[in-house]
């Protein structure tokens, strides 16, 4: 089994772990309703790239 000859100095493990920090959705206006929605996804109201999608009573079922 690997085990480490010294100890990795704070500055090491920081310099790391510089790129773990996580970054907010990237989001997008619907060009029908203008609503803000996550990119790729389907808006609340139902819409997906301008198009209908989903009907709201399809969702209760």
């Amino acid at each position: 089994m690997a085990v480490q000859k010294s100890k990795k100095s704070t500055a090491r493990r920081g310099t790391r772990r510089a790129h773990d920090a996580l970054s907010n959705p990237t989001l997008s206006i619907e060009s029908n309703t203008g609503e803000i929605h996550r990119r790729h996804h389907v808006s609340a109201d139902g819409y997906y790239r301008g198009r209908k999608v989903l009907d709201k009573k399809d969702e209760t079922e």
